[in-house]
Formats: structure tokens, C-alpha cells, sequence
């Protein structure tokens, strides 16, 4: 005859181990559904060329350059809400390389977007929402940086399963316009 915590103890481990063969087979399927049928996502990035003015950045004692851009934006996104999708992530990122020949890539904008009716995306003459500063270099003007590429970024965030990502839309070599004060 068994206690009565030796039956609670076997009953849990029971369930414990179903619940996990339960979610890897939720993860497995999501998986061979994304390999199966690839979602295919449209969008469209345009912008005019990054404005860029020599301000005091705020806790900052010293005038530094900082750019400011617009830009329009269009995706459908709607192929990436499946029954396993809890929530996209998205990002606008600038990726250039400075003059000492380091990569930067830096988050200018983002969004939550929590339902398939909010995911077509479409922005237009909006402004970066995150300040956009060389920080380590000697700045955007004086020919350091000639220009920099703009994507599009998502991550989907499933219920059960890993985390993806991916990239929505693309543009490359939008110029610097450098002026002198803000």
C-alpha cells in the first residue's frame, strides 16, 4: 500500500510528462506547418534622406549630430497570424558602417501588433521614435558615413515554440543631409 503522497507525487509526474510531450508536439507542428507553407510577406519602405543637424542630445552636455528621417511604410503581415501566433514585433533599423568600420544597426521605430486586424501595416509620414546619434565616430557628416539601409524587422512570438524572425521590407542607400545647426 502506497502513502498518499507517493500517489499525488505519481499522478503530477504523469501529468507533467504529458503536458511536455503535449507541447513539443505543438512545437514540432508549428515547425513543419512554416516549412510546409512559407508565409509570404509584402512591404515597402520609402523615405527622403536623413536630416541631420548638430543638437544637444537630452543628458548630454556636449552638441553632437543627430538624424532625424520620415518615412512611409506598407506591409501585409497577416500571413504570419496562425493559430500559434501570439504577437509580432516589429522594427525599423538603420545598419550602416561608421568610418572606423564598425557595423551599427539601430532600432529607429517599433510596434506591437497583437491582432490579424492590425497586421497590415501602413505608416506613412511618420518619424523616428528613438534618437538616431553616432555615437563612437566622428559623425554622420564630413563624408563618414556616405548613406545607410533600412529594414523592415519582425519577430513573431508564438504561444508554444521558438521565437522567429524575419525581414518584411528593405531599402539601401538613403543619404545623409547634413546641416549645420537644429
Amino acid at each position: 500500500m502506497h502513502s498518499f503522497f507517493t500517489r499525488v507525487n505519481n499522478v503530477s509526474a504523469l501529468l507533467s510528462s504529458c503536458t511536455m510531450a503535449l507541447l513539443a508536439a505543438i512545437t514540432i507542428a508549428s515547425l513543419l506547418q512554416e516549412a510546409i507553407y512559407p508565409p509570404q510577406i509584402q512591404g515597402e519602405i520609402s523615405m527622403k534622406p536623413v536630416k541631420v543637424f548638430h543638437a544637444k542630445a537630452p543628458r548630454q552636455r556636449r552638441r553632437q549630430e543627430m538624424g532625424f528621417l520620415n518615412f512611409n511604410m506598407t506591409a501585409d503581415l497577416t500571413p504570419l497570424f496562425t493559430w500559434n501566433t501570439k504577437q509580432l514585433f516589429l522594427s525599423l533599423e538603420a545598419e550602416y558602417e561608421n568610418a572606423q568600420g564598425v557595423n551599427n544597426t539601430i532600432v529607429l521605430w517599433d510596434r506591437i501588433v497583437r491582432r490579424p486586424e492590425d497586421a497590415r501595416v501602413n505608416v506613412i509620414g511618420a518619424k523616428n521614435k528613438y534618437a538616431f546619434k553616432e555615437i563612437g565616430g566622428q559623425g554622420f557628416g564630413k563624408g563618414a558615413i556616405s548613406g545607410a539601409s533600412y529594414a523592415l524587422k519582425f519577430n513573431l512570438m508564438p504561444y508554444v515554440g521558438m521565437l522567429r524572425y524575419g525581414e518584411a521590407a528593405r531599402i539601401s542607400d538613403v543619404p545623409f543631409d547634413v546641416r549645420e545647426e537644429l
